[in-house]
């Protein structure tokens, strides 16, 4: 299946915390538009993997997504090299999107800062004829490289180089955040309190959401950086 829009994140709920308003909102449009999670959060203190992976499967549900795979990479310990970087070509490959969104380029957890560099050079690599890689069945993947990688923002602030007005879908946004529930508060959950699980953690997101928004004079936004200058047709297309 080719996509539009494909998401890269180191873990499941990545996406949903940076760039799903983004995801609904292109959904909505007719966009075609997949996640791909690199890893199960296996190291994640609260929750299961195979918990996380029904969570997922849910926010999937919710946002309407066309495709949502997990690459199996080990969380915490993943590396930016030849067997990431085939695994992720493989999935660039696959699903052809035009648009790739990616972990921030640095963050509190490492895995995110690694996660977006390992996306750039698998993006990189895809491009390339001769770096094969087959699909499942054993059929060569023909070389594929998006015209453009975004990196969401995540929980440590960074300057965004364009922000897309997510007002109409924050309650999606958020529906699919409380989709994760082994992760996010719970005042009924017996499991250890986490950084990503108190009430302060989730008033942050809906903070960081109005704050972006009134940047740009809308109720909610949603942040970006780029690698590279970001080009128009026409001074209207900054609107």
């Amino acid at each position: 299946m080719k996509l539009d829009i494909l998401a890269f994140a180191a873990h499941p709920d990545d996406t949903e915390l940076s760039c799903s308003g983004t995801l609904a909102a292109h959904i909505d449009k007719g966009f075609k538009v997949g996640v791909v999670d690199l890893t199960r959060g296996e190291l994640g203190t609260r929750g299961t993997p195979e918990i996380r992976e029904s969570e997922a499967k849910a926010s999937a549900s919710i946002l309407g997504l066309s495709v949502r795979e997990n690459l199996g990479l080990e969380d915490g310990f993943f590396q930016n090299d030849r067997h990431s970087q085939l695994a992720l070509v493989r999935a660039l490959r696959t699903y052809k999107p035009d648009i790739l969104l990616a972990n921030a380029v640095k963050d509190r957890h490492p895995d995110h800062g690694r996660g977006a560099r390992l996306a750039v050079d698998a993006t990189f690599l895809s491009g390339l004829a001769k770096v094969e890689v087959k699909d499942q069945n054993g059929e060569l993947l023909l070389p594929w490289r998006p015209k453009a990688v975004y990196h969401f923002i995540q929980s440590q602030f960074i300057s965004p180089d364009f922000v897309v007005d997510v007002s109409k879908y924050w309650e999606i946004k958020m529906q699919a955040v409380r989709a994760f529930k082994s992760q996010f508060y719970d005042p009924d959950s017996e499991e250890p309190e986490t950084f990503i699980s108190s009430p302060e953690f989730m008033k942050m997101i809906e903070a960081r959401g109005k704050e972006l928004g009134h940047s740009i004079g809308a109720s909610y936004g949603e942040g970006f950086t780029v690698n590279r200058n970001i080009g128009v047709k026409d001074l209207f297309d900054l609107v």
